[in-house]
């Protein structure tokens, strides 16, 4: 199946959805794991028919001082400091609750810059579907609040040589330099097992061609019982 007709499945699905309340769609998966990229296809898609927002955990990051707390290669640093959850619910999940009022933060933090974001509000409509894509969002302060969800599954050998392009980083996910990203992950596996927990577990090993497969099956999956 090819890439535009997967979203196209998965956007008619979400349409289908009641119209007269807010849904929250989470796309989660590792780093290098194509999140943006699919959400904004599904937001593409998704557009035509019913109001829609994307929101970018990694505009709400902690900053410097706070992610690197516990060491600057910490995987547990990674995994557990890496974004301010509290100010993510106020912000973001709260107002989209249905007692919020669909006001909505943008983001609170550049990490590219270190510097606080402007605080930018946004207005999701009563119908507005808000898709959230991020790191760690089958977490358990998260995975109880998206209506549906997707983890993308690729192997960290893919993952690595995608970052290695985007960012310059080490091709090789066993790199010293790589360790509190992948061991980051790996501690989120044991935590979460975001697999079990997805409403589709989406093999994006091939961005082109993603298929949807059995959560008993992916790379996350096996490399947790290893």
């Amino acid at each position: 199946m090819t890439v535009n007709l997967l979203v196209e499945s998965l956007a008619k699905h979400i349409c289908n959805r009641p119209k007269n309340e807010r849904i929250l769609i989470g796309i989660d998966g590792v780093d290098g794991s194509g999140k943006s990229t699919f959400a904004e296809r599904l937001h593409r898609s998704v557009h035509p028919s019913r109001p829609v927002l994307l929101i970018h955990l990694d505009d709400f990051h902690n900053p410097r001082h706070v992610r690197h707390a516990r060491g600057q290669r910490s995987p547990m640093g990674f995994w557990l400091d890496s974004y301010n959850y509290e100010i993510f619910e106020q912000s973001v999940i709260a107002p989209l609750s249905p007692a919020g009022d669909g006001h909505v933060l943008g983001g609170t933090y550049d990490v590219e810059t270190e510097q606080p974001l402007k605080p930018r509000w946004i207005v999701a409509p009563d119908n507005a579907v808000v898709i959230v894509e991020g790191i760690f969002l089958h977490r358990d302060e998260l995975s109880s609040v998206w209506e549906v969800s997707v983890f993308l599954d690729v192997p960290f050998a893919e993952t690595a040589l995608r970052m290695a392009q985007r960012d310059g980083t080490p091709s090789d996910p066993s790199h010293p330099r790589m360790v509190r990203y992948v061991d980051g992950q790996l501690l989120y596996f044991a935590a979460a097992k975001p697999w079990e927990r997805a409403t589709w577990v989406i093999d994006n090993a091939d961005v082109a061609a993603p298929r949807i497969i059995a959560p008993h099956s992916s790379f996350a999956a096996q490399v947790c019982q290893q």
